[in-house]
């Protein structure tokens, strides 16, 4: 059964920086893609950066893109997603999700990933 736990959610003001971090379990396929999911009240859960688990490239969403850096440790089965400039509007639940697939970038959507975290929340005041 595929864990994953989130961490390092919190409160920032306008500019700053977060970093959460995603420690994952029995992934050991490099087929596996893994995602930073967000859920917010106007856009519900969308993909905000995925990378597959046997390889380096990402993909990003275009809120994301030039703002967000998603990696991952591979030794140590750790995801992580760095979250610079941030904005009111990246206010939300971010969740971890994994699925094995044979796609991670482009159209990839919430409801392709069957393995979830529980979330952390991040919060952007102005």
């Amino acid at each position: 059964q595929v864990k994953l736990t989130e961490s390092g959610g919190g409160s920032v003001q306008a500019g700053g920086s977060l970093k959460l971090s995603c420690a994952s379990s029995q992934i050991t396929d490099t087929n596996y893609c893994l995602a930073w999911v967000r859920q917010t009240p106007a856009k519900g859960r969308e993909v905000v950066a995925s990378i597959y688990t046997g390889g380096t490239l990402t993909w990003y969403s275009e809120s994301a893109k030039g703002r967000f850096t998603a990696s991952q440790d591979k030794a140590n089965n750790v995801l992580y997603l760095e979250l610079n400039n941030m904005q009111p509007e990246d206010t939300g639940i971010y969740y971890c999700a994994a699925a094995y697939l044979t796609y991670c970038s482009g159209n990839i959507v919430a409801s392709d990933f069957n393995y979830w975290g529980q979330g952390t929340q991040v919060t952007v005041s102005s």
